[in-house]
């Protein structure tokens, strides 16, 4: 006779959801998020029908529609013949996503080299005695204390931002990578000299291509880092940008297109995160990851 079900089981270890209760379960959370939200806008609206901190549905959508489809107050009016096309790539949201976007992804380029120091450290032993303390010490230095210096260096326009990214992100990730490549056991780099390879050849068809996987993981997971550190340059110095966006809206207690902001560059990063998953999956389908 079987035992009876009890609700608890479903907490169990050993249980395994079906496919159609993990999709499923996977927007709780976020239904309850929405329905939370309502409640609460619905609620102030009937103490005060003019509220502009939680925004109705109608203005969120009147938000959407004004920052995707109108240009920036700075800039000048569209014609009112333009096809949609022209109001999209004239809108204060295009133009705005493209300045972060090329900020964020010439940062991302420029931290590749991170990511080779950080291999050539824990193979190469004079390297790792050269930049190990620094890299470390480096490490512990707030950002954006260094940000009145960037703009000393640097001026107030692009690469003050860019650097400040770079700056960053870039020793959690040389460490990350680091730690990554020195897990490699020292049995396979032996063995790859006994087949006569060269310092190089072990350096990048040996140890960087067995570790490149979770090196990718490590950039996934410092795709926030970087935001936030742009986001910091954008809202004290910029006249473009998501961030600045944002912090020109607050002032005028623009929650109508905060939110649909907000909400976006969530949206892009979730996308770039799903991406760089993606890739690391066609491009290493033997990596299995823990």
């Amino acid at each position: 006779m079987k035992n009876a079900f009890h609700p608890a089981d479903l907490a169990g270890i050993q249980v395994r959801p079906s496919r159609l209760w993990t999709q499923s379960l996977g927007w709780v959370l976020f239904l309850l998020g929405i329905a939370l939200y309502v409640n609460l806008s619905v609620a102030r609206h009937k103490e005060n029908p003019d509220d502009r901190v939680a925004p109705s549905a109608a203005q969120i959508y009147q938000g959407i529609k004004t920052a995707a489809l109108e240009p920036a107050e700075e800039d000048d009016p569209l014609d009112p013949g333009a096809t949609l096309a022209e109001r999209l790539t004239h809108s204060m949201l295009w133009k705005d996503t493209v300045a972060s976007a090329r900020r964020f992804l010439i940062a991302l380029g420029l931290l590749v080299p991170a990511i080779l120091l950080g291999l050539h450290m824990a193979i190469f032993p004079y390297f790792g005695a050269l930049f190990q303390r620094f890299v470390l010490f480096f490490d512990k230095i707030v950002a954006l204390s260094l940000l009145p210096i960037l703009f000393i260096a640097f001026g107030i326009e692009e690469w003050s931002k860019i650097m400040l990214m770079v700056i960053g992100v870039a020793p959690t990730l040389i460490l990350d990578s680091y730690n990554i490549a020195r897990s490699v056991p020292r049995e396979q780099i032996v063995k790859a000299f006994t087949l006569k390879s060269t310092n190089l050849d072990v350096a990048y068809r040996v140890v960087l291509k067995q570790v490149l996987p979770q090196i990718i993981n490590s950039v996934r997971l410092n795709l926030k880092p970087l935001a936030l550190f742009l986001f910091a340059g954008e809202m004290i110095a910029s006249t473009d940008g998501l961030a600045y966006r944002i912090a020109i809206m607050r002032r005028h207690m623009g929650m109508d297109i905060i939110l649909p902001y907000v909400l976006w560059v969530a949206l892009l990063l979730f996308v770039m995160d799903a991406l760089l998953r993606i890739a690391n999956r066609r491009l290493h389908p033997w990596y299995q990851p823990l």
